[in-house]
């Protein structure tokens, strides 16, 4: 016999009226993607899957204007959102909808839509907006840097504000278009492959398109007039670099180095692995800055950096980051020492390769660079500070850790590791943490100890602890080899 169940009246009207555990009240995303060394940011609530901006830029004014649109999916329900910009915005649409907005802090868009969004779904913004970027200061600084026949926009941790609306953090990856209009006479580049290009009333409108997943400060813009070479590297990647033609003197040392892109990639594909993108390349604008950066597919190499000569190890350096930095990139920007130390490394490995010191040699001479008691043993690689992220420490350093860990595991386990690592974590982010486990897997030992000295203790490790004993490969290290090594440090600040 079946019973019946018999609820009371009031029960009954309370649960037919009750709201269901799952559903929130809407509220307004984070304004910060809950980065410690910079708690502003990127923005909670949603992440982006792609970004098309369509710009039109007038280099003797350097006005920009634009309209971006963001795909996107909500990570719980919204009633407003943050963007990072600094520009002046005109209009906002949410999902064909116009939306409210307003400006807070120096870099924040807050957005509310016409009404609120569920959790998990998809939603489009497109934002249209003016300005000149070379008139605009955050913090004292600028990320748009004017050339004498165009501007570059590029720098990091922070370089998007200046060209477009972004949820600004390593940890929220996209793909891109992007697509720029300037007058006839100059040229505009880009990140990815380039799609298309046609002219029309006097304006060159050229397309590009990162199609792997690109943190927002490697996308890059420069426009100018420039020389453009075009190759293919072995493994039939294409290879695009450009030249600003106002170079001058340093024009030759700048080809003579960026030009072995090709041949770079071709040997880090032995070391790291498989080319994780579509293209690869560099570009050396008139800027008057000397440091470079591994924008995705198109480093920046600032032309000061070849004042004095050729500059291979720089090159090396952004190329490697292609692997450790972009494809694999930061989880938050205290694990930097994933970006540096690896590119720093490849850099004393391409000098293995050449025959002017091995990286053993130059291990020891950094170690021996730098006395105990020197303010550069007081950075730790592994939790460096906002203040120290580019210290060389986190280069240097990071690198010594690198040999010292390659000396403790053995060459074997150690470059199995260098290629399984990108390989693994390709197109996403990581923490030092998942590294450290990552090398005791793959090497079976234990490595806490060697990583407490080398990354996070605020003292001189013990030179015993560079371990190994040294190559016959190579010649003993020249002052100039270091020197030119050592330079890469710092590189990507100005």
């Amino acid at each position: 016999m079946r019973h019946r169940l018999m609820v009371p009246g009031a029960v009954l009207a309370a649960l037919l009226t009750a709201v269901p555990a799952s559903a929130a009240e809407p509220s307004p995303g984070a304004p910060g993607a809950g980065d410690a060394y910079y708690p502003a940011y990127g923005n909670g609530g949603y992440d982006v899957s792609h970004y098309d901006l369509r710009l039109k830029y007038q280099p003797k004014s350097d006005e920009l204007s634009g309209t971006a649109t963001l795909l996107a999916e909500t990570t719980q329900e919204l009633s407003r959102f943050n963007l990072d910009f600094a520009l002046d915005v005109s209009t906002v649409h949410v999902n064909g909808r116009k939306a409210s907005f307003e400006t807070s802090g120096d870099h924040e868009l807050e957005v509310t839509p016409a009404q609120p969004i569920a959790k998990g779904e998809d939603f489009t913004v497109v934002v249209r907006y003016s300005g000149v970027p070379s008139e605009v200061e955050v913090n004292g600084l600028t990320s748009w840097h004017r050339t004498p026949d165009g501007a570059v926009a590029a720098n990091e941790p922070e370089s998007a504000w200046w060209w477009y609306p972004s949820n600004d953090h390593p940890s929220d990856k996209a793909t891109f278009d992007v697509s720029i209009a300037v007058p006839e006479g100059y040229q505009s580049l880009s990140n990815g492959r380039l799609v298309s290009e046609r002219e029309s009333a006097g304006w060159v409108r050229t397309s590009w398109r990162s199609s792997k997943p690109q943190a927002t400060y490697l996308a890059t813009l420069a426009v100018g007039k420039f020389d453009l070479t075009k190759s293919t590297t072995e493994s039939g990647i294409p290879v695009l670099n450009a030249y600003s033609k106002g170079l001058g003197d340093e024009d030759g040392s700048a080809r003579a180095s960026v030009e072995r892109t090709a041949e770079i990639t071709d040997w880090l594909e032995g070391v790291f692995g498989k080319y994780p993108f579509e293209s690869v390349g560099g570009y050396v604008p008139d800027t008057g800055k000397s440091f470079a950066l591994e924008t995705q597919t198109m480093a920046f190499y600032g032309n000061k950096r070849f004042k004095s000569g050729t500059d291979v190890s720089v090159v090396v350096h952004e190329v490697a980051h292609q692997w450790y930095g972009d494809s694999v990139s930061v989880r938050n920007w205290k694990d930097i020492w994933l970006n540096e130390g690896f590119a720093s490394y490849a850099s004393w490995l391409w000098s293995e390769e050449q025959g002017e010191g091995t990286a053993q040699e130059l291990a020891e001479y950094a170690y021996d660079s730098y006395p105990a008691g020197d303010e550069f043993w007081k950075v730790k690689p592994g939790d460096p500070g906002p203040e120290n992220q580019f210290h060389g420490a986190v280069y240097d350093r990071g690198a010594m850790a690198l040999q010292a860990l390659r000396n403790k595991i053995g060459d074997k386990d150690f470059f199995a590791i260098l290629k399984g690592w990108p390989s693994e974590r390709s197109y996403g982010n990581a923490r030092l943490a998942d590294f450290e486990k990552y090398a005791e897997k793959v090497s079976g030992e234990s490595l806490g100890k060697l990583f407490d000295a080398w990354l996070h203790t605020a003292s001189r490790p013990s030179k015993p602890a560079l371990g190994g004993v040294k190559s016959e490969r190579g010649e003993p290290v020249r002052p100039d080899s270091w020197e030119e090594i050592q330079a890469v440090n710092g590189s990507h600040r100005h």
